[in-house]
């Protein structure tokens, strides 16, 4: 599998071009993403873990595979890797084919910027419509973040929002009124936003980061717990009290691009101690 290595005076990040799929991003040496140590690597399946793009579809879909294509496909490079001292960032593209339009007959230009800059990953997301044809999709950024302890692990930013519980049966709309969302099962909540910022306490070393997004207005938190995880062949029961996912993206209503038209997105992820 090929890699774009991003390197700064204090921060390193690793992207798979397989899936544009951000696997390792360290700040001062600590860990801020998790990939399960049972992860697939030969290009076959997308990975468990990183950061995996979910596009055109977030979850189901009834054109193809859970969460779209995107993450696994093979991107290219279209500018960089540039590295200097506090700075650094590729953008990787993916375009429709033959075999995307399958699938989803449809004709785009999707560029990912990934840039870390001091303590902070930033996400940019470009999509243009070539075709002629209006676009219609809804996307995330599937993000796994380390963890000491899921259950130890909280987020806040989320109070007052509604969310859907997929857990529940009919995935019933209910309101959040915790000022610190923490985990005793297995959760899979869309939040519904947009909300100022998303803060996450719990990561290793005493870490923390704050996710701010521009036209990524939904809040997805999940975690398998035990007996899913053991289900999962790419992940296993050892490896769910180590992270959390907490992604942002347009998950429920769906975005449309006229033809010629664009959409443009960012997703900030700020480290600290």
């Amino acid at each position: 599998m090929e890699y774009v290595e991003l390197k700064t005076d204090n921060a390193f990040c690793k992207i798979a071009k397989f899936g544009a799929t951000l696997v390792d991003w360290k700040v001062d040496s600590n860990p801020v993403i998790f990939v399960s140590p049972n992860a697939v690597l030969d290009g076959k399946k997308a990975i468990r873990g990183g950061i995996p793009i979910c596009f055109p579809s977030f979850g189901p879909w009834s054109y193809g595979a859970q969460h779209g294509f995107a993450r696994t496909s093979t991107w290219q490079v279209a500018e960089g890797p540039s590295n200097s001292g506090d700075e650094s960032s590729v953008v990787l593209r993916l375009e429709d084919t033959e075999e995307t339009r399958k699938i989803w007959n449809f004709k785009f230009t999707l560029d990912y910027k990934i840039k870390i800059h001091g303590s902070t990953l930033i996400l940019d997301l470009d999509l243009k419509n070539v075709g002629d044809e209006e676009i219609s999709f809804t996307n995330a950024l599937h993000t796994y973040f380390c963890v000491d302890n899921v259950e130890k692990a909280s987020v806040t930013g989320l109070k007052g929002l509604d969310y859907l519980d997929k857990t529940l049966p009919d995935t019933p709309k209910l309101k959040e009124d915790r000022d610190q969302v923490t985990l005793s099962g297995w959760t899979d909540r869309v939040y519904l936003g947009p909300t100022d910022a998303v803060n996450i306490q719990g990561l290793p070393n005493g870490g923390k980061v704050k996710l701010t997004s521009t036209n990524l207005p939904d809040t997805v938190i999940w975690n398998p717990w035990n007996e899913k995880a053991a289900a999962m062949s790419d992940l296993g029961a050892e490896s769910w009290p180590r992270f959390i996912c907490v992604e942002a993206g347009g998950c429920v209503e769906p975005i449309k691009v006229a033809s010629g038209a664009g959409w443009q997105a960012t997703h900030r992820v700020e480290y600290s101690k």
